[in-house]
């Protein structure tokens, strides 16, 4: 077994994924959708359950047909888990519901925390600067080229548009035809997620601020330490900064299992 594959299995108990496929294949990542289900929910009362209910039996989404709302729930479940026995979703909706104008942010860090797809794709967008046309065919041929003659052209096509619609609906895309790079939010309740996301992947200290997830935000530096100091006062993380040293700790994000499961992975 590599140091990945290690480091991957370490952190699925917290909701990471690194199967091969992915929702992407079929879906974006489902944003109405997600902020229809969390519509209702006011605490972490709802069960996974809940959640098949609402989705399947229910037809809270209003979709057609059983097999159209099964998937949809399926889609949600492998993008976000919907399990509040799960880290990443718990936490997820602990400040969704404190911070609603982080939310687009908050599904898209989820999301790409597990979906492989998703993931590998991501950093074509980031080699675009703020104003530039975002072309659907160079993400083709751009996700063809991390793993040749893997999918055919049609569906190449279809997962180039659900990954550019994923990055519109998260703030990273605007325009409707010609697509544009554009500039997310940066939001207390996104950056503490994302810190969150990178001390659950062994990071600590300042390297939090320079973490994968912490670039998703494509922010420059103070402004993702004045947004973390906001989370801070807030009373969602704690952020200790003295100079350069810097300390972010997770008391009301992480239970104490978690925290002995770090301790053990460290």
């Amino acid at each position: 077994m590599t140091n990945k594959d290690k480091h991957s299995k370490g952190i699925s108990p917290f909701g990471f994924s690194y199967e091969r496929g992915g929702a992407h294949l079929a879906r974006t990542i489902m944003f109405e959708e997600l902020q229809e289900v969390l519509r209702q929910p006011t605490e972490f009362t709802v069960s996974k359950d809940d959640f098949r209910k609402a989705i399947v039996d229910e037809n809270c989404l209003n979709k057609r047909s059983g097999r159209t709302r099964l998937l949809t729930y399926r889609h949600l479940v492998d993008l976000y888990s919907l399990d509040t026995g799960t880290t990443l979703f718990r936490n997820l909706l602990y400040l969704w519901q404190r911070d609603p104008s982080a939310r687009a942010s908050l599904a898209f860090l989820c999301a790409y925390a597990r979906d492989p797809l998703l993931r590998s794709a991501t950093p074509f967008l980031f080699d675009h600067p703020i104003g530039s046309t975002v072309i659907r065919q160079n993400l083709e041929h751009y996700i063809d080229s991390l793993e040749t003659d893997r999918f055919s052209a049609a569906t190449l096509k279809s997962l180039a548009q659900n990954i550019s619609s994923s990055w519109t609906q998260a703030g990273y895309l605007s325009g409707r035809v010609r697509k544009i790079r554009s500039q997310p939010p940066v939001t207390p309740g996104a950056t503490a997620y994302a810190l969150l996301l990178g001390y659950l992947n062994g990071l600590r200290g300042m390297s939090l601020f320079q973490s994968e997830y912490m670039n998703l935000l494509d922010c420059p530096l103070e402004s993702a330490l004045d947004a973390a100091a906001e989370a801070s006062r807030r009373g969602w993380i704690v952020l200790k900064r003295i100079g350069t040293v810097v300390e972010v700790l997770f008391p009301n994000l992480l239970t104490d299992k978690e925290m002995e499961l770090l301790r053990e992975q460290s």
